[in-house]
């Protein structure tokens, strides 16, 4: 895990889907440093761990979200 350095802006999103902030979510954003890397961490808990992913690993997961990799409930 890794945290940006507090001077590195994220602009975090958070799912329309969240149910009105009731539930636990997530939250991802690109780092405004220029480094093309995603920050994720969880809606509850802003101030713990943040996950940085390249744009690289980002892209991959996204591909496989929307092919249905990873539907493990449905």
């Amino acid at each position: 895990m890794s945290t940006p350095h507090a001077s590195v802006d994220v602009a975090w999103h958070i799912s329309t889907y969240s149910a009105n902030g009731e539930a636990q979510c997530v939250e991802a954003g690109p780092l405004g440093d220029g480094s093309e890397q995603v920050a994720v961490r969880h809606s509850k808990r802003p101030d713990a761990e943040t996950i940085l992913y390249t744009r690289a690993e980002w892209e991959a997961f996204v591909k496989g979200v929307k092919d249905g990799e990873f539907d493990f409930f449905g």
